[in-house]
């Protein structure tokens, strides 16, 4: 008979991102580890977020490729999709990535307890339900990483139907012939952008005055020019009433300036709240804000000793997988009394998997103005890119922000904002020279393939010491 440890030097209550790295990295620094996860260890980001969204982004890039076969001399009769054989295409991707991810785990020894942990006092992690309902356990210390859930809004009850969440849009079976994406966010544009190029007619009703509010506004400009020119209505400014189930099918989405949507499907994508409920006991010490986050320092501390937050749960963090594998990095090192670098959020890369994609570090041309630093700013479009005219996708462009030294040059690179082909994978460079606080004379003096998309980057930066190459 096998005997389950009980004590250990960590307990992670959740099994998403923050969680499993937190294991992962403590477990290769030789501690023990637990965690305790209701669902499967991968969390919303392999199971029902990230990865499979981007299946079926993927789908639709895929779709658009063999759409545009012809200008290549590429015939292509009567392409047809079945998004049934997309959905099975993600839930294998997802599988095969949460089998190696479990295996990692085993591999490490860390030991895992099924269903929803409570935390009480004295480091005690009680398992309330699920497989291991009843059992207890104590840890060394304590990481809090139970994740997130969508939100949804007042008047659009979810039924997985009429209206819908990431959670339940992900389980598609075939794509709407109209709908309605209720937030203008990242989320909510990505699921806009695959919708159009599948054959929905899609409208976005967002409440501020612009989709994509902390891009940039020249990366947001690109974007709503896009979404116009593929027949994306955006209603920005609007408020949601609620919504009116017509007889036979599909839905009216009532808006608050009188306004209505008609369509078969409205999919809420407002933003995620914390999954806080039931995570605590009492006593714990742990401190809980108004909005239902928890609240911890730079080192991921919360006001309970011993006792770290990570991931979505965290108050004031922005709510990304590789925020929260960072996160756990830090709390493992504090615990460790190693040397940790807090994670600095406002640096942090960002990527949007919409067409076209989105991706940035560091802040925006408005961000600087605001805060009273005077910038020089450098923009190349990818129209003038070998590369981006070779795979014929050119919209977009590359924007640098740097501060403006008082002899006039551009001094550190304070955010690097792009939006064009494959950017969600270019921003690396710009990423580190946001993050080293470069100058971009300090850039310029490393080479970029040719051809290559990346060269758009180089040409900025280029562009920026003075001396460019081929930006006006």
């Amino acid at each position: 008979m096998t005997t389950v440890a009980t004590e250990f030097d960590i307990v992670v209550i959740g099994g998403g991102p923050g969680g499993y790295a937190t294991a992962l990295y403590g477990a290769s620094a030789g501690l023990s580890v637990a965690i305790v996860e209701r669902d499967k260890v991968g969390g919303t980001c392999l199971h029902r977020g990230c990865v499979p969204a981007k299946e079926f982004l993927e789908t639709a890039a895929v779709w658009r490729s063999v759409s545009g076969a012809g200008e290549f001399g590429i015939t292509t009769n009567n392409p047809g999709l079945d998004f049934s054989v997309s959905q099975a295409r993600k839930n294998g991707v997802v599988e095969v990535l949460y089998k190696g991810l479990s295996g990692l785990l085993k591999g490490r020894k860390v030991t895992t307890f099924s269903g929803n942990g409570t935390l009480l006092p004295g480091h005690r992690v009680r398992v309330v339900d699920g497989d291991d309902a009843g059992t207890e356990i104590t840890g060394r210390n304590i990481v809090l990483a139970a994740g997130s859930v969508p939100r949804s809004l007042p008047g659009l009850d979810v039924d997985g139907s009429l209206v819908l969440t990431s959670d339940e849009f992900l389980d598609l079976e075939h794509v709407p012939a109209s709908a309605a994406v209720v937030g203008g966010g990242a989320i909510g544009c990505e699921f806009a952008s695959l919708l159009s190029d599948l054959g929905s007619r899609v409208t976005v009703v967002e409440a501020l005055p612009t989709i994509l509010a902390g891009c940039d506004r020249d990366v947001t400009a690109v974007v709503a020019r896009s979404f116009k020119k593929r027949g994306i209505e955006v209603i920005t400014g609007a408020q949601v009433q609620g919504h009116t189930p017509k007889q036979g099918g599909g839905t009216v989405l009532a808006l608050g300036d009188g306004g209505e949507v008609d369509v078969d499907m409205i999919v809420v994508s407002v933003g995620r709240r914390p999954r806080t409920e039931g995570l605590l006991g009492d006593g714990t010490g742990v401190v809980i804000d108004g909005r239902g986050f928890v609240v911890a320092d730079e080192y991921m501390r919360t006001h309970a000793e011993g006792v770290y937050a990570v991931g979505d749960v965290v108050a004031g963090t922005p709510q990304l997988a590789h925020v929260g594998f960072a996160e756990a990095i830090v709390a493992v090192k504090a615990m460790l009394g190693e040397p940790a670098i807090p994670v600095d959020y406002d640096r942090v890369p960002w990527a949007i998997y919409c067409h076209p994609e989105v991706a940035f570090s560091g802040l925006t041309e408005a961000q600087a103005e605001a805060a009273g630093i005077e910038v020089v700013v450098k923009k190349d479009p990818f129209g003038g890119n070998s590369r981006a005219r070779i795979i014929g996708d050119t919209e977009g462009l590359v924007k640098v922000v740097a501060e403006k030294l008082p002899d006039g040059t551009a001094g550190p690179i304070l955010g690097v904002h792009m939006v064009g082909p494959w950017v969600t994978e270019q921003l690396g460079a710009g990423y580190l020279a946001v993050n080293w606080q470069a100058t971009p004379e300090d850039v310029a003096q490393f080479m970029q393939p040719h051809p290559s998309l990346s060269e758009t980057f180089g040409e900025t930066v280029q562009a920026l010491t003075g001396r460019g190459l081929h930006v006006v």
